[in-house]
C-alpha cells in the first residue's frame, strides 16, 4: 500500500504555469476566443458518441490547437 502511494504524483510534483500574457475577466474567468473549427470527428463506444472537435484559438502567444 505504502508503494503505491509512493508512486502516484502530488500537486507539488506538477510544473507551474506562468501568468505572463495571460488574460483575465472580471470574474477572473480566463480569456481566449476561438478563431475556427478546425476538424470534427465521432468516436463511437458501445453505447455513446463523443464528438471531439480541434479548434484554433486566438491566445496570445500563436494560435493553438485543441
Amino acid at each position: 500500500m505504502q508503494a503505491a502511494r509512493d508512486q502516484q504524483k502530488t500537486y507539488a510534483d506538477l510544473k507551474p504555469v506562468p501568468l505572463d500574457g495571460l488574460h483575465f475577466d472580471d470574474k477572473l474567468h480566463f480569456m481566449e476566443e476561438p478563431v475556427e473549427i478546425v476538424d470534427r470527428e465521432v468516436k463511437r463506444l458501445k453505447q455513446s458518441q463523443i464528438l471531439l472537435v480541434k479548434v484554433r484559438w486566438n491566445s496570445k502567444r500563436d494560435p493553438e490547437f485543441t
